[in-house]
């Protein structure tokens, strides 16, 4: 933090490098760019140079030089402040004890640099107070500005020109931080439209501003920086966060607060699960084909995001609640379409009662297929493999359906089995088992309209989900449902699921292990003969 050293000094007491000012038509002074600064401060003197010692070898003081016509003392009384302390402390220092101490005290490295007023600010003729600012770069600034602005708009500056002694007060801050924007704070003072100056800067400019404006108590300069902040919009997720850090770190009595951090929180009681239960509704019940896919594809992303990154529990079982409510709700209306469709005198039907059957059934199984893939990227998708292998009467009117119609099924299929052989969801032993038997023959069925007709459909990545599904039974189980599978490859060949690789599995695990084990028996038995032979 900044510290601020008052002291009582007299006019014209320094001499300054005047730079041209700019006044705008509003009175305020236009702050000079961040780069001007540096520049201005390669123009002096160089930081380590040093005077040479007097003739007499006594320790020279550096003293401030005034006019000739009027020699006073420099320096009657100092007062060090800092901006975060209300109270502050004064201490009376004799002057040249004062100097002398200041030359005998070894130096912090930011005192070592000149003390060099580089720019200054303001009508020196006209001004009755005095700031000057050290930057810890060793640039410094000198400001010509009057007492009665600041008591006005700094409750800070206020509180400590008011127990200083009548004069000619010079108000010095050290260690400036941020020293080009305390040099823009302090003409804000004179600005009469602050709206119309913050419109034209930076959102972290204007949270730059928003700092120093806290420290030095300038209220109005903090109120029209929240309503900037309010009214700006916040570019980027890196922008949003300094902004809520920035806003958030000001004292809660600041009325402007709330108004800003509306826009990333609510009051409002309405329960979360409310408000997501409205948006898969909107989503499940949307026909328009373009939006929907671009809006499912943002849904999960931003939901994969939200797993990843939330450890909120509750929030968690309000999205399964909702997600697994869904699935019910589209399964019972696809398994009403299917029995409609699966009705002898259906085809017979006019084609305007059989489209809208059709677009039904490939809504349901579309917003099927999306849910099931919300819940295995949570790992959330056991129940969900309960539910499709208990579907014995939608396997069983799936063959008396046109192929076109019900591929869409087969694909829900194929994806629970993938989920299952990469680990996604491990349903139990049972579950997998009626899963095969309920739902892989008719996958086989479909099989050759998936891998022509469905662009999504990966045939290898479903084929090595369907082997490793078949491995984690019991070995008589693998052994009943290859078999089944190994005559439908011998007739369908690249038509039928590849199963190759787990069939390899399987004639390991059945007719060489054995062959193994009995091999280590007989190891077994003849260590022990040995060893009773030995005793």
């Amino acid at each position: 933090m900044a510290e601020i050293r008052l002291t009582k000094v007299e006019r014209g007491e320094t001499k300054i490098r005047n730079v041209p000012i700019a006044v705008t038509p509003e009175g305020f002074w236009c702050c000079p760019t961040p780069g001007g600064f540096p520049k201005t401060l390669k123009a002096q003197i160089p930081l380590n140079k040093t005077k040479p010692q007097s003739p007499t070898g006594k320790a020279s003081v550096n003293r401030k030089q005034t006019p000739s016509d009027d020699r006073k003392p420099t320096l009657n009384r100092s007062e060090t402040v800092n901006p975060d302390d209300e109270k502050g402390s004064v201490v009376d220092i004799p002057d040249t004890n004062a100097a002398v101490a200041a030359e005998r005290m070894p130096r912090t490295k930011n005192e070592n640099l000149p003390r060099k007023v580089s720019i200054e600010f303001g009508e020196p003729g006209t001004s009755d107070m005095k700031v000057v600012l050290f930057g810890k770069t060793g640039l410094s600034v000198k400001l010509n500005l009057h007492k009665n602005v600041l008591v006005k708009n700094s409750s800070f500056f206020a509180d400590r020109l008011s127990k200083q002694e009548s004069g000619f007060p010079c108000l010095e801050i050290e260690d400036c931080e941020d020293i080009e924007i305390y040099v823009e704070t302090m003409g804000l003072m004179y600005c009469k439209d602050m709206k119309q100056r913050l419109i034209k800067l930076s959102v972290q400019h204007v949270l730059r501003l928003l700092k120093v404006a806290e420290v030095i108590g300038f209220t109005s300069c903090i109120y029209s920086c929240l309503d900037y902040l309010e009214a700006i919009p916040w570019v980027g997720e890196e922008e949003e966060e300094k902004v809520v850090t920035s806003v958030l770190c000001l004292q809660k009595e600041v009325a402007g607060v709330n108004p800003v951090l509306k826009r990333v929180s609510s009051n409002v009681s309405k329960s979360p699960k409310d408000t997501f239960s409205h948006i898969m509704e909107l989503m499940l019940k949307s026909r328009e084909e373009r939006g929907r896919r671009e809006m499912k594809s943002i849904v999960l992303k931003l939901l994969r995001e939200g797993s990843s990154a939330s450890d909120n529990v509750g929030s968690s079982d309000i999205c399964y609640e909702t997600i697994y409510a869904s699935c019910r709700s589209c399964l019972e209306s696809l398994l009403s379409q299917y029995r409609q469709a699966a009705e002898p005198e259906f085809n017979e039907r006019p084609t305007d009662i059989k489209e809208p059957v059709a677009k039904q059934l490939a809504l349901d199984a579309d917003n099927l297929s999306w849910l099931l893939e919300i819940l295995a990227d949570r790992q959330a998708a056991d129940e969900f493999a309960v539910m499709w292998a208990s579907q014995q009467e939608l396997a069983s009117l799936h063959m008396k359906l046109p192929i076109m119609t019900r591929y869409h099924i087969s694909c829900i299929t194929a994806r629970l089995f993938v989920g299952i052989g990469r680990g996604e969801l491990l349903p139990s032993k049972d579950i997998r088992h009626m899963l095969l038997l309920t739902w892989l023959q008719p996958l086989i069925s479909d099989y050759s309209w998936l891998q022509h007709g469905c662009r999504q459909f990966d045939h290898k990545v479903v084929d090595e989900g369907i082997g490793r599904t078949i491995l984690t039974l019991p070995l008589e189980d693998q052994q009943s449902i290859l078999l089944s599978w190994f005559g439908s490859f011998l007739k369908a060949g690249d038509n039928c699921p590849n199963l190759q690789k787990a069939f390899e599995v399987w004639w390991r695990r059945t007719f060489i292990r054995p062959y193994a084990e009995s091999q280590g028996n007989q190891i077994q038995l003849d260590n022990s003969l040995t060893s009773d032979a030995v005793d």
